[in-house]
């Protein structure tokens, strides 16, 4: 599975693409950060930033998109523009067709380094250590996107189970009240 990891902003956005195999195998396939002028208008702001992502994506080929879900910030206006890339990366997702995971900094925090309440060195250095990198990727916004991979890469084959059972069990709930109600039917008769 290949996935796109996108650390939303506005200022920086990191993308991150990982393939991810069997088990916990993952590997390291590009990594940059979009960087758009804060005196620009947003617009052209955004423009920029879903012009990176449907570059990448067009380049990268991933299979999912994995974005870092927005949460409540002390500051409004980073939070805003934060929600405003991520609209955007998301709508360049749809685009081509790709489905799109949200993962909140926790998931992503705990997936990589064991605690969802790890700083942003931990999960860069945990970044370059799983992902056999003789560096660090920096900016932090880079090593979020490649977090953001490798987290998904680790959890979708787990939700996917989870999902399929909660399918089946529905299916068997639905036999189950046909079969109760053909039951209470004969019962009547």
């Amino acid at each position: 599975m290949r996935v796109l990891g996108v650390d939303p902003g506005l200022t920086r956005c990191g993308l991150g693409v990982v393939d991810g195999g069997g088990g916990r195998a993952v590997s390291c396939v590009a990594v940059d950060v979009v960087r758009t002028l804060p005196d620009a208008p947003l617009a052209r702001r955004l423009l920029e930033v879903s012009d990176a992502v449907e570059s990448w994506i067009g380049v990268h080929r991933p299979d999912v998109v994995a974005i870092e879900r927005v949460f409540s910030q002390h500051n409004v206006r980073t939070v805003m523009g934060t929600a405003q890339a991520s609209g955007v990366v998301a709508v360049a997702a749809a685009r081509a067709g790709l489905p799109v995971a949200f993962h909140t900094p926790s998931e992503v925090k705990a997936a990589v380094t064991g605690a969802g309440r790890a700083d942003k060195q931990q999960v860069t250095a945990m970044v370059a250590r799983v992902l056999g990198l003789t560096e660090a990727p920096r900016p932090a916004d880079a090593a979020d996107a490649l977090a953001l991979a490798i987290c998904h890469c680790w959890r979708a084959p787990m939700l996917d189970r989870m999902a399929q059972a909660e399918a089946r069990a529905a299916e068997l709930a639905r036999r189950h009240k046909a079969r109760l109600a053909a039951a209470a039917k004969g019962a009547s008769s």
